[in-house]
């Protein structure tokens, strides 16, 4: 079954083709997409034969656990859910909206970050917010990142050969989270009610004060204001003032900007804050996987968190190349495979070989 995978990103587009045995047959990544149908039309005119699509959807809510193929119940359910991810939940709605305009007929599986979460127990899902609220408008941890927390984990402990191994998988990229796993299961993350929570970003700021924020509303500083500067002004661009690139805010400490030496500090101190977290939820660690574009390439950040970290003895370090799509192909068949499916024929296709994977410090990482 070849499946298209649609990654919507709060700005970009990334379209894989993926045959049976994970082969990618075509793909393309737009960097700026304003949610209109014609790129994936393009992409369709030479791709390969299309049997189902699979979408990255960053919120799922209590209610979609597991993907699950759209139908208009589903498509206004997962609309609804927009004011929880307002920078991503529009464009995965508009890629659901594309695909099926130029797919009529196919499959289209919605596959969500925040469902590998929802094994995690009550006690780390739960708010200290009165029961009403909680009651009343589903207040409650559901972390995001899952379908890469998922892949990451479980490649790992493939390399390892150790199946009960407890791992935190760290994803780090523009958005960042980590996640506490073991056989499968997450116990802990770090993102929250929405992916603003947990450690610094790119330009979002991650934890902070819940007070401090309630300080600024009554200084007078306007809701959308409040909104904006934690979601685009925060995170590594606030604190560095070079912007959200991790690249950028390095080469500048290293010419000796102190601001954006204190940004690279206070990253890592609550980058490896939180593993400890982690680590205490899962009773112990055996492996740390590094994977995201952060994650995976910069090796400097990685040897920092690890030296921090050497009081946790007997500690395995991985670099594990991100691959959402294969997580997404996986669940896609899994689902199409019990629905009637009228394959899309198009023209001769492009063979496209993946990227070479990475080399880990430690293990390879060969898909």
């Amino acid at each position: 079954m070849n499946v298209l995978v649609v990654n919507a990103g709060s700005s970009s587009l990334k379209l894989t083709v993926l045959g049976g045995d994970d082969t990618v047959l075509a793909e393309h990544h737009a960097e700026r997409w304003n949610g209109e149908p014609g790129p994936l039309r393009d992409f369709l005119a030479t791709a390969p034969p299309i049997d189902a699509v699979g979408h990255r959807v960053v919120h799922g809510g209590a209610e979609f656990t597991e993907p699950v193929v759209v139908d208009d119940r589903v498509r206004a359910a997962l609309e609804d859910l927009t004011a929880l991810a307002p920078l991503h939940q529009p464009r995965a709605l508009a890629g659901i909206d594309a695909a099926s305009e130029a797919l009529p007929g196919v499959p289209q599986v919605a596959c969500f970050d925040t469902a590998f979460h929802a094994t995690m127990p009550e006690h780390a899902t739960t708010y200290a917010l009165p029961l009403e609220w909680r009651e009343k408008w589903g207040l409650r941890r559901y972390g995001f990142h899952g379908l890469s927390h998922a892949y990451a984990s479980r490649r790992a402990v493939e390399l390892a050969g150790t199946p009960d191994a407890r791992v935190v998988s760290c994803h780090l990229g523009a958005g960042a989270s980590l996640a506490a796993v073991q056989r499968g299961r997450c116990v802990d993350t770090t993102m929250g009610f929405t992916p603003l929570a947990g450690l610094v970003m790119a330009t979002r700021s991650g934890d902070v004060d819940p007070g401090l924020l309630v300080w600024l509303l009554r200084a007078g500083l306007p809701l959308d204001d409040l909104e904006a500067g934690l979601e685009h002004r925060s995170g590594l661009a606030g604190l560095g003032g070079v912007g959200g690139d991790l690249r950028d805010v390095r080469r500048a400490a290293e010419a000796g900007d102190e601001r954006a030496a204190l940004a690279l500090r206070v990253y890592v101190h609550r980058l490896c804050q939180s593993i400890a977290a982690m680590t205490a939820s899962l009773g112990g660690v055996d492996l740390l996987v590094f994977t995201g574009g952060v994650g995976e390439h910069d090796a400097l950040l990685r040897a920092e968190v690890v030296g921090k970290l050497a009081f946790l003895h007997e500690l395995d370090v991985l670099v594990v190349r991100a691959r959402e799509d294969l997580e997404i192909a996986a669940q896609t068949r899994a689902v199409a495979q019990a629905t009637p499916v009228r394959p899309h024929r198009v023209p001769s296709s492009t063979t496209v070989p993946g990227p070479a994977a990475l080399s880990p410090r430690t293990r390879p990482d060969r898909r």
